[in-house]
């Protein structure tokens, strides 16, 4: 008599541990109380953490408060990494995580202070923290805004090549327009060189307008005006390129609840599966 064969379930179906279960809900979800607890915390201690970042660029309260600031950050960055840890405990496939964007969000918000040991001053980079609260969408189920969120970013990718071969045709004008600039102009009137020139055209076709260089010949100043005018024409391109895929775009619901296995969020609301992994919601 032959023993009929059990299909083995796919990695993506297996359920969790209970203990990884459990950690995955406090860390990931905001369902429970525990979840909604610990995601408030981390808000608190990301804005306790950009505060005393900004404060500690300040002279005068460096000079006073700066070793109890820069305790309060190495205490919050040890904090971080723990949690960082944790998070990479809780799903059954990490490395999906660590390269998802609040993944690598949050590694680069523990980066800068251990950085800070070889390289001082790095630790001012940890204000890059504050895109961890991003997440506030997601703790306070603001379902409507992560919707709006995923047309917007739709609409940022529909656009994308758009962009490129726009940027692409900028950069060759400023390219020509600082070559006759440098012609026209020369080093008597600061135009020292090819690239010193390039420098100037994209100042002034993008209207900010430093005046550190400015052209003195008739044949200079009725270039820069041109750019001027081009600058402006240039400036609605890509508005209008994004406008119109955001027109396009058809905004659909969003869940907030992110995947056990890769972390993942921004499913439909009724999925059974993670569109990225498969792995069961």
């Amino acid at each position: 008599m032959t023993t009929p064969m059990t299909t083995p379930v796919p990695p993506a179906g297996r359920r969790q541990s209970p203990w990884r279960h459990r950690l995955h809900e406090v860390i990931f979800e905001a369902d429970t109380r525990a979840g909604k607890t610990f995601d408030l915390l981390l808000l608190l201690l990301i804005v306790i953490s950009v505060v005393s970042v900004m404060l500690e660029s300040v002279a005068p309260i460096r000079a006073t408060h700066g070793d109890r600031l820069r305790l309060i950050e190495w205490i919050i960055t040890a904090l971080f990494t723990v949690e960082y840890l944790t998070r990479m405990l809780s799903v059954r496939k990490p490395l999906r995580y660590a390269r998802s964007f609040f993944g690598i969000v949050d590694l680069l918000a523990i980066l800068p202070t251990y950085l800070s040991v070889v390289l001082p001053g790095t630790q001012s980079l940890s204000v890059i923290r504050a895109l961890r609260v991003l997440r506030v969408f997601r703790v306070l189920k603001l379902g409507y805004f992560m919707r709006e969120a995923e047309v917007l970013r739709a609409a940022l990718r529909g656009s994308a090549r758009k962009i490129v071969v726009f940027l692409v045709g900028v950069v060759t004008l400023v390219l020509i327009i600082g070559a006759l600039m440098y012609l026209i102009e020369g080093a008597a009137s600061g135009f020292t060189s090819i690239p010193t020139s390039i420098y100037w055209a994209i100042v002034t076709m993008t209207t900010v307008g430093y005046g550190d260089i400015a052209p003195e010949t008739i044949v200079g100043r009725f270039l820069a005006s041109a750019v001027m005018i081009i600058g402006y024409a240039i400036i609605a391109v890509p508005t209008g390129i994004v406008s119109v895929e955001l027109a396009r775009s058809r905004p659909q619901p969003v869940s907030t609840q992110t995947c056990p296995a890769c972390a993942a969020e921004g499913h439909d609301p009724d999925a059974r599966h993670c569109k990225h992994c498969g792995a069961r919601l």
